[in-house]
């Protein structure tokens, strides 16, 4: 028998109805339970009633960071709906896969991304759009819509999916995890215990709520136990310093990616910032340069480092503070409710100190992707998830994730697949051959080389490629250097062997240009 999903904002209504919720910096709302369990209802009767929402209908989201998109996620929750939030950085094209393979019944967008959401809605033949900000219909559903109460909403369950989240793949398409309310309720729990929340908790949001690090790094966690959220509509290094150290809502709990840290590192208030009431601050998405830890610890805060996927809801491993200079580059142990292996190419276990494959295991993982059962059967053996990580785990059982297994590089805690880029690069006319290496950026942590064989008697430019690149990739995925050289390097098979290209351009880095990922 499933276990039901029960609404947490609704039953935190109840019993602490005055107790602040969410806060929206941009906008300087406050939110206590009470309103915005009203909100929530009054949104969740207007998709309803109004645009036809039903049980399983797709609810697709593409907006700036505000408290408005939490609201759409529990109103899809209370009507059995499923919330599909988007890319912001995406172009048309890349988002036009995504919102045809999604078929949302409802595009909700902001103000800003208008333009970008009425096209991909009309090519995607979305039936219905509805704005918030700038005198959308959002807040006037809210309105003249009535409250639905959680109780006569519908009953869904633990197994049911509740979110759709897309992440690049390495065809070049991207997949449709799909997230279940249970998978999102066990990282509550795993994530909750190790980073110390309880309903004292507030926390301030600076990642994109597209992203899983947004939603559940550690917001959802928060909501969960009656904290409270504070949601920054763009990362800004100064504000939040600012709220750190002023700590106006009794901030105490932050989460953020490497190249976070450095911009608060590099920061002039940094060094004059009172950090004694940050109980924790957490950090994932990409490998934490020591000497960002070491500054970190300069002003008594040991940054906790973890490990985990879109399709692990997302936590799978995570170390704890005290153990963040002892065991440095180290990700930790397994959180409570999860299995890990580490796998060798045959299936079987890894011995200690041996690089394999990590596989996991438990109610934190995807029961698959959205249409695409090929992709599930070559992701997924006995419930067992291959991550495509190559890892290690010591005698002391600290794991360590040593490289990847695919083709995939981090930049600014952003996946980027090379696949996906490349075939961007073929469709310039000149092009003979492409290839795409994650090389090292001083700013992001990796940036993206394009290796590239132009046909003969053509001509291209390293600004003609990136123009290209610019105008059908997303920032962070465009491609930092460009080289042209007379053949790419490949294995017997034919296929172009991309750890001689890395070895043949081991020496080039990028060096401090933060625009590319702004």
């Amino acid at each position: 028998m499933a276990v039901r999903y029960y609404d947490w904002i609704a039953h935190h209504a109840r019993r602490t109805p005055a107790k602040l919720a969410a806060v929206d910096l941009a906008s300087n709302r406050l939110f206590s339970y009470e309103t915005m369990n009203d909100r929530v209802g009054r949104l969740a009767r207007h998709l309803r009633d109004v645009h036809e929402v039903r049980v399983g209908d797709r609810v697709a989201v593409l907006a700036l960071n505000s408290t408005d998109i939490f609201e759409v996620q529990f109103a899809c929750a209370r009507i059995g709906a499923i919330f599909v939030p988007l890319n912001t950085r995406l172009t048309v094209p890349e988002l036009e896969f995504i919102v045809s393979d999604a078929s949302p019944r409802l595009m909700i967008h902001d103000d800003d991304l208008a333009d970008t959401a009425g096209q991909v809605a009309a090519r995607c033949g979305v039936p219905a759009v509805c704005q918030v900000g700038g005198g959308g219909d959002y807040e006037r559903g809210i309105a003249l819509s009535s409250a639905l109460p959680a109780e006569e909403g519908e009953i869904v369950s633990h197994d049911d999916v509740s979110t759709i989240m897309y992440t690049s793949g390495t065809t070049g398409r991207p997949k449709g995890a799909m997230i279940t309310h249970g998978m999102t309720f066990y990282n509550c729990v795993n994530l909750g215990s190790i980073a110390y929340v309880t309903p004292s908790t507030v926390q301030l949001v600076v990642l994109p709520l597209f992203h899983t690090g947004g939603l559940n790094c550690y917001a959802n966690p928060v909501f969960h136990v009656g904290g409270t959220v504070l949601v920054m509509r763009a990362f800004d290094p100064g504000m939040a310093l600012r709220l750190i150290g002023e700590r106006a809502y009794g901030l105490n709990l932050f989460f953020g990616v490497p190249s976070i840290y450095q911009f608060m590192g590099q920061h002039p208030a940094f060094a004059e910032t009172d950090f004694s009431g940050l109980v924790v601050g957490g950090v994932g998405g990409a490998p934490m340069p020591v000497p960002l830890l070491k500054l970190w610890e300069s002003k008594g805060i040991a940054l906790m480092q973890g490990y985990g996927m879109t399709e692990t809801s997302p936590s799978v491993l995570a170390l704890d503070n005290m153990d963040a200079a002892r065991k440095a580059g180290s990700a930790g142990k397994p959180v409570l409710h999860t299995e890990v292996r580490v796998v060798r190419e045959d299936g079987s276990d890894a011995d200690a100190g041996e690089i394999g494959e990590l596989w996991v295991r438990g109610p934190n993982v995807t029961p698959g992707y959205w249409n695409r059962p090929e992709a599930n059967k070559a992701a997924i053996t006995d419930g067992w998830l291959h991550t495509g990580d190559a890892t290690r785990v010591d005698e002391e059982g600290y794991y360590y994730i040593v490289d990847r297994w695919k083709d995939m590089y981090i930049s600014g805690g952003e996946n980027v697949y090379p696949a996906e880029v490349e075939d961007v690069l073929y469709q310039l006319a000149a092009v003979a051959e492409a290839a795409v290496i994650g090389i090292p950026d001083e700013t992001w942590g990796e940036a993206g080389m394009a290796v590239v064989v132009v046909k003969p008697g053509q001509e291209l430019t390293e600004a003609e490629v990136m123009a290209h690149c610019r105008a059908n990739l997303a920032r962070f995925k465009c491609p930092r250097v460009v080289s042209f050289v007379a053949a790419l390097p490949r294995n017997a098979t034919g296929k172009v062997h991309k750890p001689t290209l890395r070895g043949q351009f081991a020496d080039v880095t990028v060096k401090g240009d933060p625009a590319p990922a702004a």
